[in-house]
């Protein structure tokens, strides 16, 4: 017992002491390696990254973007078949509100609107005059064969063969009716191109 206390007083290292003394040299601020200006880990001060870049809104762009992918507001705008399809996807099974998405009565709470079904020669101004009430940034997403291009009835006198002769559309899902997947992988789809494209307005 004296022999062992003996030891360790005398200065042998045991693995506790040799890792104290590791993390006591490490911890110090002045042996860490100092972050030059050009080292990915030092802070830009706003000074600085005005004078480098010329911007400092990579970060807002960033959050804004973020927040507006995992909070789209469809607006519904149900004409046809496809519209069940829709109804589905919000079902439990597909459960698109655990992607932010959640309709809304009013196109003025909304930022997207999902057409989906057939759109009719006497339809299109009223599609149009709600698109026209949503607020910016805002986005369509055409839901099926009929709203991509006319579909089953392309030859019909009373059908506007595609909704994207009224309004811009920047997703498009295919199927007479796409199913539920399919409109969930739109929906993602969209959720990349905010994310790709930006959303904040530069003057």
């Amino acid at each position: 017992m004296s022999a062992g206390m003996s030891q360790e007083s005398s200065g042998a290292a045991t693995p506790r002491a040799e890792e104290d003394a590791m993390h006591s040299q490490t911890d110090q601020p002045g042996n860490l390696p100092a972050a030059g200006p050009g080292s990915p880990d030092s802070p830009l001060t706003l000074g600085q990254a005005l004078a480098e870049k010329g911007v400092v809104l990579s970060t807002v762009d960033g959050l804004v973007n973020w927040a507006r992918t995992g909070s789209l507001w469809p607006m519904t705008f149900g004409l046809a078949c496809c519209a069940l399809e829709m109804i589905h996807a919000y079902m439990p099974r597909y459960d698109l509100d655990r992607f932010g998405v959640v309709p809304r009565p009013s196109p003025r709470q909304s930022d997207v609107m999902i057409v989906s079904g057939t759109l009719t020669n006497k339809m299109a101004p009223a599609m149009r005059k709600v698109y026209d009430q949503m607020a910016e940034p805002r986005w369509v997403i055409s839901m099926g064969s009929c709203a991509n291009g006319g579909g089953y009835y392309h030859y019909s006198y009373s059908v506007v063969r595609g909704c994207d002769r009224i309004v811009p559309v920047d997703i498009y899902v295919p199927g007479c009716p796409p199913t539920a997947e399919a409109l969930v992988y739109g929906v993602m789809q969209l959720q990349k191109k905010i994310r790709r494209t930006g959303t904040v307005l530069r003057g």
